[in-house]
């Protein structure tokens, strides 16, 4: 067994908005603990000062263990990553322990919260990671979070390649990503990976009314990796993760239900609108005879009656049952009143033990997001009414990131919609921004993203595509379909509770 001590955001300045007192009372409690090593998440300093960073340096030599530090915004401001080098150590770097490895990387770019490992950093650390694929725990730190996070107002100051680095992570096995940034401890699972937030350690700047805090990770010998959250007030909050071994399931029992899965044909008559492509989807889509059909918004271009017009016309060859909700293109202009008149307001849809709750995220005139904190305890109270049921949730905005694809915090209260939906127990998600298909478990809840299925400007190397989701007594299959020549790839399999 091997026990770190996860620290973050001591923002040391001769300012207020340094807690000293908070400060030494974790790292006596680090001291006098059985810990291997310690690793500092960024945020070292208040604003990159010299004179912060000649205290820091000070401050830091209390820690009595190995430490790792790496920069946060806060460090890189007034030039201060040359202050950092020089005082305090190298921004990347590889720490090697037994049987695992910490891989730490600059996410932080000058004068700006929000980060990037973009570049030459993104394949420095691709490197680091097939050079170590060997070791059993692979721990990746960074200074900014990965996924959103509850709790911490709008979301904004995410990595701007967040979902290329989740889909580096995930497929490297990496066991562990540690972070800081936004002052709230958090630990979420997402596939394997385990995500691990520190709050601040000494920062008066506490969300939430909460208290200064650090985190306890300990990898145990049978693969197993448990996180702690330990307040200065003495209160713990404690998960632990088991690996899943093996990854090749095999469902029991025939199919329960099949769901077809669009976003993003934004019909219209510019040149980027594929109709082939569409009539070609529909085609196919009626073949598989699904159970539902599902579009993710971004049905049209623009909010225009002409383009709503086309619209219907194509929707109306898909059979069966269908719920689309809004995107942002389908409300600009008189959209939010010409998508009501042609599709109507997206209700709930039962099928048996299947609840399908639509949620709209989309707002007027740009594409960033909102369910709301109406929205979102309306959605609480729906999953807690339905607890025996199978619950999906429909929505347009992706909540986790998606490859290819700059986030700019589409949904600006993902981190708390993302902790609803988690907590609340949905059994699936299904969602339609970016332009690329993307599906990943995060703590017992699949989230699946549709690409586009007839937009040309789409970010997918696949092509334009749908999914089809089969849902088994155990288990959710997801198949991407390529919409030209029907060509298929497994998205993802997930083991599921019920339905």
């Amino acid at each position: 067994m091997l026990r770190i001590a996860h620290i973050s955001d001591t923002h040391i300045t001769g300012g207020e908005a340094y807690k000293s007192y908070a400060y030494d009372l974790i790292v006596n409690e680090i001291n006098r603990g059985s810990f291997d090593f310690v690793i500092h998440t960024g945020d070292i300093t208040n604003q990159g000062l010299r004179e912060e960073y000649e205290r820091a340096s000070y401050e830091l030599k209390k820690i009595q263990k190995p430490l790792i530090v790496l920069p946060g915004n806060h460090d890189v401001r007034n030039v201060g990553y040359e202050l950092f080098e020089e005082l305090i150590g190298p921004r990347n770097g590889v720490f090697e322990f037994k049987d695992g490895v910490v891989i730490w990387v600059d996410s932080t770019i000058p004068d700006l919260s929000d980060g990037r490992i973009g570049g030459r950093k993104f394949r420095w650390l691709k490197e680091r990671l097939e050079e170590h694929s060997d070791r059993r725990f692979k721990i990746v730190a960074a200074h900014h979070h990965l996924v959103p996070l509850p709790n911490t107002g709008r979301e904004r100051n995410v990595l701007f390649n967040a979902g290329d680095v989740l889909d580096l992570l995930i497929r490297h096995d990496v066991a562990l990503y540690t972070c800081g940034h936004k002052h709230v401890p958090n630990v979420y699972r997402v596939e394997d990976l385990i995500v691990d937030n520190a709050g601040c350690t000494s920062c008066r700047k506490t969300r939430r009314g909460d208290v200064n805090s650090y985190n306890i990770i300990t990898l145990h010998d049978d693969g197993r990796i448990g996180v702690k959250i330990r307040r200065v007030t003495g209160d713990e909050a404690r998960k632990e993760h088991r690996p899943i071994r093996p990854k090749i399931f095999v469902p029991s029992g025939r199919r329960l239900l099949r769901i077809v899965q669009m976003s993003e044909s934004n019909v219209s008559d510019r040149i980027y609108f594929r109709r082939r492509v569409l009539e070609n989807a529909i085609r196919m889509i009626n073949h598989l005879k699904p159970d539902l059909a599902v579009h993710n918004g971004d049905v049209v271009d623009m909010g225009i009656e002409r383009y709503y017009e086309k619209a219907i016309g194509f929707y109306r060859r898909v059979k069966g049952r269908k719920l689309v909700v809004p995107g942002h293109n389908d409300i600009t202009y008189l959209g939010h009143d010409l998508f009501t008149e042609y599709f109507g307001e997206p209700r709930e849809v039962e099928m048996g033990n299947f609840l399908v709750i639509p949620v709209v995220s989309a707002q007027y005139e740009t594409p960033i997001g909102v369910v709301g904190r109406m929205g979102q305890k309306k959605l609480a109270e729906k999953l807690k009414e339905n607890e025996d049921k199978f619950k999906i949730v429909v929505l347009h905005h992706n909540i986790v990131p998606i490859p290819r694809s700059r986030e700019l915090g589409f949904l600006e209260d993902g981190g708390d919609v993302l902790h609803v939906l988690t907590k609340g127990g949905a059994d699936l998600v299904l969602t339609g921004h970016g332009g690329n298909a993307f599906g990943v478990k995060v703590e017992d809840t699949p989230i699946v993203n549709a690409g586009s299925v007839s937009w040309e400007l789409h970010r997918n190397p696949f092509g334009n595509s749908f999914n089809v989701i089969d849902i088994y007594r155990d288990m959710i299959v997801v198949f991407e379909v390529q919409a030209t020549w029907g060509s298929g790839r497994l998205l993802g399999i997930w083991k599921v509770k019920r339905p």
